[in-house]
């Protein structure tokens, strides 16, 4: 009997975009023998939409559909409320797949719905969602483990009137340049290099246009390397992978504008990259630290620098709805594994029943 798979996708966060194409990609990789797929699209303004056919996904087109869909928090419902024309139906579902990147969808919102619901889920739960996508509550996790990241400075303040104060702090403890970021925003939104006091006020007031925490990090000069985490309570490490990028640092655009270039450049992916295997090994066991020590579960991708000179591994970010697009790393980590998208896909469904 085929399992009720609901794939949601869209949201509100400004990474739209790059979910519906990682929605696209997982609804093609998806064993159709198996899984009887119910298609949930949420517009930007936050209206959630049932969408009949995959292909309406590629064009846009769900976007003007009229049928209305929600998952309902009612246990005895367990699953769509779908409604068309003042006709409600109820579809229930056997679990979940939420391929929503960033805000309302990777924060741990939609997740509590899920637990709510009574319905497995792909993906973290409700704290590791959260405390993944808050930057500066996962550098306090971070710390507990003794591994290295970048020194940083905050700004939690409503406004910004802690501007002139922060930027004390910052020459005085990290120096010039730094990278300025919201403490809540996916895909590099808002974030940007600061080499002295005009960029730094003004970087600040950019991230917090998306989010009243700001996160100031030194620079680090290194190799940017990621690794994919798999798994419930014994995950797995994948290889390692390196981002090549042709921005001067892996913004949204070098991310997922497929058709951006920098002075004729595209960024690239490198699987298994020339580093030391020491290096690698190293990487993968932080990484799994890591996910476990945010209560991870399912998936996520962990991303380190390298330093350029020293060798010496950094942590950077770990985000637990990664990119399943085809130039995404998660699923090519993966592959390069062994792990081809399909099983993957099914394996990730699977631990969504372990819980």
């Amino acid at each position: 009997m085929k399992k009720r798979l609901a794939v949601i996708f869209g949201g509100q966060s400004s990474e739209h975009e790059v979910s519906c194409i990682s929605a696209a990609n997982v609804i093609s990789g998806l064993d159709k023998d198996k899984y009887e797929i119910h298609r949930i699209g949420i517009t930007k303004e936050g209206h959630w939409l049932y969408v009949e056919e995959s292909e309406a996904l590629a064009d846009g087109s769900w976007r003007q559909g009229t049928v209305s869909a929600v998952i309902s928090p009612d246990r005895q419902t367990r699953g769509i409320l779908k409604i068309e024309r003042g006709h409600c139906e109820a579809i229930p579902i056997d679990v979940a797949f939420p391929v929503l990147h960033g805000l309302y969808g990777e924060d741990g919102t939609v997740q509590g719905l899920f637990e709510l619901a009574g319905i497995p889920y792909v993906g973290c739960g409700v704290l590791a969602s959260a405390a993944s996508m808050d930057k500066i509550s996962t550098k306090i996790f971070v710390e507990r483990l003794g591994i290295r990241q970048a020194a940083y400075v905050t700004d939690i303040s409503k406004g910004t009137e802690n501007v002139r104060q922060t930027v004390e702090e910052v020459e005085k403890k990290l120096g010039y340049p730094v990278f300025v970021k919201p403490s809540n925003a996916g895909s590099s939104q808002g974030v940007s290099k600061a080499c002295d006091r005009e960029e730094l006020e003004r970087a600040i007031a950019l991230a917090k246009e998306h989010d009243s925490r700001v996160l100031i990090e030194e620079a680090i000069d290194g190799r940017e390397i990621e690794c994919a985490v798999l798994g419930g309570q014994k995950p797995e490490a994948s290889p390692v992978g390196e981002i090549l990028s042709a921005a001067e640092f892996y913004d949204y655009d070098s991310k997922y504008n497929f058709d951006n270039k920098y002075d004729g450049a595209e960024s690239e992916t490198v699987v298994d990259p020339d580093l030391p295997e020491a290096v690698k090994e190293e990487i993968r066991k932080n990484a799994v630290a890591i996910f476990q020590a945010v209560s991870g579960f399912g998936l996520s991708r962990v991303d380190f620098f390298v330093e350029k000179d020293t060798d010496e591994v950094v942590f950077n970010e770990i985000n637990t709805l990664p990119g399943f697009t085809s130039i995404s790393m998660y699923p090519m980590l993966w592959a390069a594994a062994g792990v081809e998208r399909t099983e993957l896909l099914d394996r990730l469904i699977e631990l969504a029943y372990t819980r």
